[in-house]
């Protein structure tokens, strides 16, 4: 358990509503959607912006003309000059590892209060040229003379004006996290079935969520929007059991575009203060930051099966058990990624089993394949969700996991005292 003497809370955020890549987000840039972010948490907690010290904002399909995201959303926001912006880039934890950043100020003494994120803008990633043509045109840049520039440039193809192709595979292993997870799911024997229930539990519990406006309390509209737009409450395990596997296609493949998560436009922002400053400011935390662990483990192994390792050593070393945890969040990347270190944990994988998890506190209000997963937000999201459901419902202890390509996961313990919820 972390012990630094100063304990941090989580004491609110908010987030723009989540809309598939080219739909109703594709208009605004990821600084856009992050400034919203930003700006909303402020405005729902009516919060002085000069009580800000740090931010903390990441993203990761980086913005070449915008490397600094964090600072440049300090500037566009209403939060002050002199606060200290970073910006990271890790994969699907991101948003975590921002939190991370921000709790370490604040429990290290640094900082008081903090504002952690991160966004994507899949609409609008950068447009690149390929290696070839970018060599032509940076030669052509540091020619002496007009005429050799000239003769650069006449080097120029129509092949070369095609864009460098974004991919998303691995660049360790060159394949995509849904070809890696299609090798996980057969190792561990998660049927498509077990994952289109996966999946179809998102989307009900979303939607349940969205109507009781308990997911709707923390988005700040955009342009008119209000909640999350990819939820579809008009799914069935039939339909979802009739679409094809994308990843591997022949008729041991699983995965589809219904059990996967969607690529996503988004934003989210969360607050965290010391507790001094909490009491000072008059906000009541959602839930304190008790503790967290990042792992890594080897491609080879199963590249988002962090959480089966992450979870277990958390746990552990705070002297709980799953007996102990009110609520459960689990980032899903795939229905087939959820099942499979759920399995894990109940059997045992490189830790010690620690059971099996009662599924009516895992994701109760749906999670990332229902609602979305902007790369670089869905940490921020998950954290701020629990520490509200935690708040609702008088729970003691809430524990939540992302994992990360890179083969990366974090695990995350948040606590608050335990008593009367107002559901």
């Amino acid at each position: 358990m972390i012990d630094t003497g100063r304990k941090v809370a989580i004491v609110g955020g908010a987030r723009t509503p989540f809309a598939k890549v080219g739909t109703a987000l594709r208009d605004f840039s990821a600084l856009d959607l992050a400034t919203h972010a930003v700006n909303g948490a402020l405005q729902k907690l009516d919060l002085d912006p000069d009580n800000v010290d740090e931010l903390a904002y990441g993203t990761v399909v980086v913005d070449p003309a915008v490397p600094q995201i964090a600072r440049e959303v300090n500037f566009r926001s209403d939060l002050p000059a002199n606060v200290r912006a970073v910006t990271l880039t890790d994969n699907c934890i991101t948003g975590t590892s921002a939190i991370g950043a921000v709790y370490d100020s604040i429990a290290l003494g640094r900082a008081d209060a903090g504002i952690a994120g991160g966004v994507e803008s899949m609409s609008n990633p950068p447009v690149l040229f390929t290696p070839e043509a970018a060599k032509i045109f940076l030669q052509a840049s540091r020619a002496r003379t007009t005429l050799d520039r000239v003769k650069t440039l006449a080097g120029l193809r129509p092949r070369h004006f095609k864009p460098w192709s974004y991919g998303i595979a691995e660049p360790s292993t060159g394949l995509t996290m849904g070809e890696h997870t299609e090798i996980t799911v057969k190792e561990w024997n998660v049927s498509q079935a077990e994952q289109d229930e996966i999946a179809y539990q998102s989307h009900m519990k979303a939607f349940q969520a969205t109507e009781r406006g308990l997911l709707k309390a923390e988005i700040h509209a955009l342009d008119g929007i209000d909640q999350d737009t990819i939820i579809r409450p008009d799914t069935s395990l039939e339909k979802l059991a009739s679409l094809r596997p994308v990843f591997d296609r022949s008729d041991q493949g699983t995965i589809t575009a219904g059990n996967s998560s969607p690529l996503t436009d988004g934003a989210s922002s969360v607050v965290l203060m010391s507790e001094s400053r909490a009491q000072e400011l008059g906000h009541d935390p959602l839930a304190f930051v008790r503790d967290f662990i990042n792992v890594g483990v080897h491609p080879d192994d199963g590249l988002l099966m962090g959480p089966g390792i992450a979870v277990p050593k958390l746990l552990a070393r705070n002297g709980l058990t799953l007996d102990d945890i009110d609520l459960i969040e689990m980032h899903e990347a795939f229905g087939g990624q959820v099942a499979s270190n759920l399995k894990a944990w109940e059997q045992g994988w490189k830790e010690p089993a620690i059971g099996t998890v009662d599924r009516t506190i895992l994701n109760t209000q749906g999670s990332s394949i229902a609602i979305g997963h902007p790369f670089a937000a869905t940490g921020a999201r998950i954290a701020l969700s629990l520490a509200h459901a935690m708040q609702r419902r008088g729970a003691r202890f809430g524990l939540m996991s992302v994992c990360g390509a890179g083969a990366t996961a974090v695990a995350m313990l948040l606590e608050r005292p335990a008593g009367k919820g107002v559901e």
